[in-house]
């Protein structure tokens, strides 16, 4: 699977404020959660989308399982 490659900038505008798209990245892998009902306008509980959520989802109350819901649709740079 070849993904396109974003940049932490391209990322960050993806945040349900600045476009309608509500990206999130996880490993190096970009994650498109528009659809979920949990990021409405980009937010969830204290996190912000746009940003890589790595170093902060061991204090999340779910695994990174949660991710096989979303569609891996790019690659962090």
């Amino acid at each position: 699977m070849d993904l396109p490659v974003y940049t932490k900038q391209q990322l960050a505008l993806r945040n349900g404020q600045d476009k309608p798209q509500i990206w999130v990245a996880y490993k190096g892998l970009i994650y498109d959660v528009t659809e979920s009902r949990l990021w409405r306008n980009g937010k969830h509980y204290e996190h912000w989308a746009g940003q890589d959520l790595t170093d902060e989802l061991p204090d999340a109350p779910h695994t990174e399982t949660v991710f096989e819901k979303f569609k891996a649709i790019g690659v962090i740079k």
